[in-house]
């Protein structure tokens, strides 16, 4: 399908239609024909993001829309509540402890679900929290958290929900305001099955109250910058024309698509991915109520040796998966199944595992 057989949770495969938007001229980013790009392409990112809110496609890696998020809606020694259901939630919390927030970080086992009791209860023990930090799919171990169920909770206690949706807006549906998301963050390099570069970040009207309040000095991050000049059709300073070209291109695909049946597309990978894995006897990381449709962990053999698995399938089979992170560097291998794929892709990419696994087991 593609020369280089990626199948990492990210970057991911890059489609052709995509790849030929990006080769399109420049053209002055203060012209009526950026405007009418620039007009259509929020008016997409809002329909795949089901949301009537602010949507700005930010330069930066997905991570910048952690400190987006923080430095628009909160003031330092704000105390907010970090759920941490993996690496990407201690990142997450990291950064709110560098800007100087009260950050009470509220710990789950990995490969398990931070669920609305979960959040519900540390809640009640930090009434006072002014925001959730939260991870909707947690790439680090192949769970995706009940969004759906926390958000309107989050909401009905008066707290802002601040969502990392990296690795699960773009191919699965979220519904950003029915859920009660205030800001919901991703990046162009997973799901939207673009090149990285872009942190799309979509803001609610309680986020966008909250900018008012916030006390964080910010620039080029301001929400309310980003919205005035949206309002225009602009952007509030040179946009990345080639990477809007690609974000632009893809929306449509997406759409095309629909995501319901995008949706399916990824649950049907995900499952037909641990089958493989089931299959050679090799355990499944995430708890199965909670695994996520876009990247599946399953543990090493003999609890060890996952790097060395990794590098065994790009040198026998030209495939590359990725191993854990952090504390599971070694103990894990995850295998990305988002955005741009066949199910083939897939299925040869879990076989391949297997078979490496079985060969270093000898």
């Amino acid at each position: 399908m593609n020369a280089q057989d990626l199948r990492i949770p990210g970057p991911t495969p890059v489609p052709p239609a995509v790849m030929q938007a990006m080769q399109q001229s420049m053209i002055p980013h203060r012209s009526d024909e950026f405007r009418s790009m620039h007009r259509e392409l929020i008016a997409r990112l809002q329909a795949i993001l089901q949301t009537s809110h602010g949507v700005f496609a930010l330069p930066g890696s997905g991570s910048i829309g952690w400190e987006a998020a923080i430095v628009n809606t909160l003031s330092p020694g704000d105390q907010v509540l970090s759920i941490v259901s993996g690496d990407f939630g201690v990142r997450f919390a990291a950064v709110a402890e560098q800007f100087g927030l009260d950050v009470r970080r509220v710990a789950v086992d990995s490969g398990q679900a931070a669920t609305v009791d979960v959040v519900q209860a540390a809640l009640a023990e930090h009434p006072n929290a002014k925001a959730v930090l939260y991870t909707h799919n947690e790439t680090s171990t192949g769970v995706t958290n009940p969004l759906h169920e926390v958000g309107p909770m989050v909401r009905n206690h008066g707290a802002l929900l601040l969502v990392d949706a990296v690795s699960s807006a773009g191919a699965v549906p979220i519904d950003t305001d029915g859920w009660s998301v205030d800001v919901l963050m991703t990046g162009s390099q997973k799901g939207w099955m673009c090149p990285p570069g872009l942190a799309i970040v979509a803001a609610g009207e309680r986020a966008m109250a909250a900018t008012a309040r916030a006390r964080f000095p910010r620039s080029f991050l301001d929400f309310r910058t980003w919205s005035d000049s949206i309002a225009k059709g602009d952007t509030p300073a040179t946009a990345p024309l080639t990477l809007y070209y690609a974000l632009h291109a893809a929306c449509g695909m997406i759409l095309d698509e629909g995501m319901n049946a995008r949706a399916t597309r990824h649950v049907e990978a995900a499952r037909k991915t641990r089958e493989v894995f089931a299959s050679a006897g090799m355990e499944l990381f995430a708890d199965p109520e909670y695994a996520s449709s876009t990247v599946t962990a399953v543990r090493s053999p003999g609890g060890g040796g996952a790097k060395e698995l990794v590098k065994n399938v790009r040198e026998r089979y030209d495939i590359d998966v990725a191993a854990g992170q952090a504390d599971l560097s070694d103990e894990i291998i995850r295998i990305g199944h988002m955005g741009w794929f066949e199910q083939e892709d897939i299925a040869r990419a879990a076989t391949a595992v297997v078979a490496c696994a079985t060969v270093l087991a000898e």
